[in-house]
């Protein structure tokens, strides 16, 4: 889970509510980006991935749990195809990897990261929150080496 390594709970904590899990405040979201390396001859048809989601619903107070299943063919390598919010949010997952130079982030190229940031700007036209990522992200981009 990009961004979370600090969060990490263990599998036999996952349903523990006494473990801090990074909760998210009422009113608020969160986008979940996770990278997926996929077996290159594996079965389209076949189990890929399990993700299971807990959260508490704070009109009951009850505890809820989500589980959905995913095959190889949910997925695509053509990034160009995704729609822009979601490279948007993979670019800005990615600036934020370089920005803390973390290891995942060793091959990253600022200046394709750059070009990236425009072009997906530009499929998304004004919208001030990405203009202003744009702004700040080419700024710190320009610093780096």
């Amino acid at each position: 889970l990009l961004g979370y390594e600090n969060r990490a709970v263990a599998d036999a904590d996952f349903t523990n509510d006494a473990v801090d899990a990074g909760e998210i405040g009422a009113g608020h979201s969160v986008t979940a980006l996770y990278e997926i390396q996929l077996v290159a001859d594996a079965d389209p048809e076949e189990l890929a991935l399990v993700t299971h989601l807990r959260y508490l619903d704070p009109a009951d107070g009850e505890v809820h749990n989500q589980q959905t299943s995913l095959a190889p063919m949910a997925f695509t390598s053509d990034f160009a195809a995704s729609s822009p919010h979601f490279q948007l949010a993979a670019a800005v997952a990615e600036f934020a990897e370089m920005l803390g130079q973390s290891p995942w982030a060793q091959d990253g190229d600022p200046a394709q990261l750059a070009s990236d940031i425009l072009r997906i700007a530009g499929q998304l036209p004004g919208d001030e929150t990405v203009l202003e990522f744009v702004r700040l992200a080419l700024a710190a981009i320009d610093q780096m080496p």
